[in-house]
């Protein structure tokens, strides 16, 4: 391959990744670029330095020991204050945590 052409590739990875953070859901916790769950009243306390959910859904695949990013923010999980598994609603399937509790790392890089 030559450099030009290695070049070119490189560029379209980083447009593509590129498009791939604008069409992030604003309700929804990534981690390694794989949506793993949706959110649900979605709190940024910045003194504190915490994200507080209502719930988070869907979250089956959503690693809690590790760092995860929530719109612009790198964030871990730190306190849930009650999970359960759904099955029998349609609206929401798999794990459900409420009261969840996240320290914001820092911001997200593009």
């Amino acid at each position: 391959m030559s450099e030009q052409s290695a070049a070119r590739t490189r560029g379209e990875e980083k447009q593509n990744d590129g498009n791939a953070s604008l069409a992030r859901e604003q309700d929804a916790i990534y981690q390694n670029g794989n949506l793993v769950g949706r959110v649900v009243d979605p709190e940024v306390d910045w003194e504190a330095k915490e994200v507080r959910f209502g719930e988070v859904y869907d979250s089956d695949y959503l690693l809690i020991p590790e760092e995860c990013e929530f719109q612009n923010y790198r964030i871990i999980i730190q306190r849930i204050g009650y999970a359960s598994k759904v099955e029998n609603r349609s609206d929401r399937t798999g794990r459900v945590l409420r009261g969840c509790v996240a320290d914001i790392l820092g911001r997200r890089e593009p």
